[in-house]
């Protein structure tokens, strides 16, 4: 799905970022951006394609997935 290569790519571009940074750093860098900036809709496209098995994700990013919040599912119009 198109929308879900674009989450995986800018969540591989934030990693590859912190890649720079100290390892203790890494993955709680790329979970508090991706925490900070992203909108639950987002973040529920995001562990849509960790729960499927992570894809194109880079290692840091699957890593880093345990510290990112999960949003809550949306309500169902009844």
């Amino acid at each position: 799905m198109q929308h879900d290569a674009k989450i995986v790519r800018m969540a591989n571009q934030i990693a590859t970022f912190f890649l720079s940074q100290a390892e203790d750093v890494r993955a709680p860098g790329v979970a508090n951006h991706i925490n900070k900036f992203w909108e639950p809709r987002m973040r529920r496209q995001f562990f849509d394609v960790i729960d499927a098995g992570g894809g194109e994700l880079l290692p840091l990013v699957v890593e880093a997935s345990k510290l990112v919040n999960r949003p809550p599912e949306p309500a169902k119009a009844s």
